[in-house]
């Protein structure tokens, strides 16, 4: 494995701030502020203006060590990309404690996912913000996932399908049609096949690979569709995943492997 010792310095906590200033709306009460790297990014990329839409693409577990040890398989991810944001993930470092600061900006003793559980989030989030503002965000997810569960009972729509096939078609299908000017979209997958076959597995480097690829098919809709608009692409996991006994992985530990996440962004103006 190819470990780093250190940690990011820049919290995850910094994120939906961010993302609301790209918007041009007001944070989430409880959002920690803004992170500065993305938010000089946005004023530059949009030439002082702000985003219409945001698609967010959320690949679970995939670790920043696991990002620059193999960048063949995330050729597309890095080449079609503007920025690349180190960040530190939260403790644990699991999925629903994660996905829980990254959308309300809020710390996990703060949004109240302290532990592998899936309540609906009750604090104020991204997606209330977005509604607050007269915007429509959208989550397209699997089935029993965090992402499925976190965010519910909100005035908004959420399309969660069993396989990962169906989510990412829905994708296309949303962002074809325009409707929404907040779209996140989750892919488990990388995730599923690391606990069970290990991180540099075949298997789970092939669901990399299926991850840098899908990134390139939005960004592709993003770029023939929305010409018109200024449109902010995300690349977003919610933690990274070490290697355990019995070649499987495993992530939850306050380490560099579990911690450093790496985000990629991707700017699209408005064609003048």
């Amino acid at each position: 494995m190819n470990k780093k010792e250190t940690f990011n310095e820049t919290s995850l906590d910094t994120l939906c701030a961010s993302l609301c200033y790209a918007l041009n709306i007001e944070k989430p009460a409880c959002a920690n502020e803004a992170n500065p790297l993305l938010t000089e990014f946005i004023d530059k990329a949009f030439g002082g203006e702000k985003a219409d839409k945001i698609v967010m693409y959320n690949p679970d577990a995939v670790a920043e060590w696991i990002y620059l040890k193999y960048p063949q398989l995330v050729k597309e991810i890095k080449e079609l990309s503007d920025i690349e944001v180190p960040m530190q993930t939260v403790m644990p470092s699991v999925t629903p404690v994660c996905f829980g600061t990254m959308y309300t900006g809020a710390q996990p003793s703060v949004h109240g996912i302290m532990k592998y559980e899936k309540p609906v989030i009750t604090i104020d989030t991204i997606f209330d913000a977005l509604i607050r503002a007269g915007k429509k965000p959208v989550i397209i997810s699997q089935t029993d996932c965090s992402m499925s569960k976190i965010y519910l009972e909100r005035n908004m729509d959420y399309f969660i399908y069993d396989t990962i096939g169906e989510v990412n078609a829905k994708a296309a299908d949303v962002l074809i049609n325009g409707d929404y000017d907040f779209i996140a979209i989750y892919n488990t997958n990388y995730d599923y096949v690391m606990h069970r076959h290990g991180p540099e597995s075949l298997e789970a480097l092939s669901e990399l690979r299926y991850n840098s690829i899908t990134y390139s098919m939005i960004s592709n809709i993003i770029k023939n569709h929305y010409k018109d608009k200024n449109v902010l692409l995300g690349f977003a996991m919610d933690h990274g995943c070490h290697e355990i006994d019995g070649d499987l992985g495993s992530h939850g530990l306050y380490m560099p492997e579990d911690i450093n996440i790496c985000h990629l962004y991707k700017a699209f103006p408005k064609e003048k």
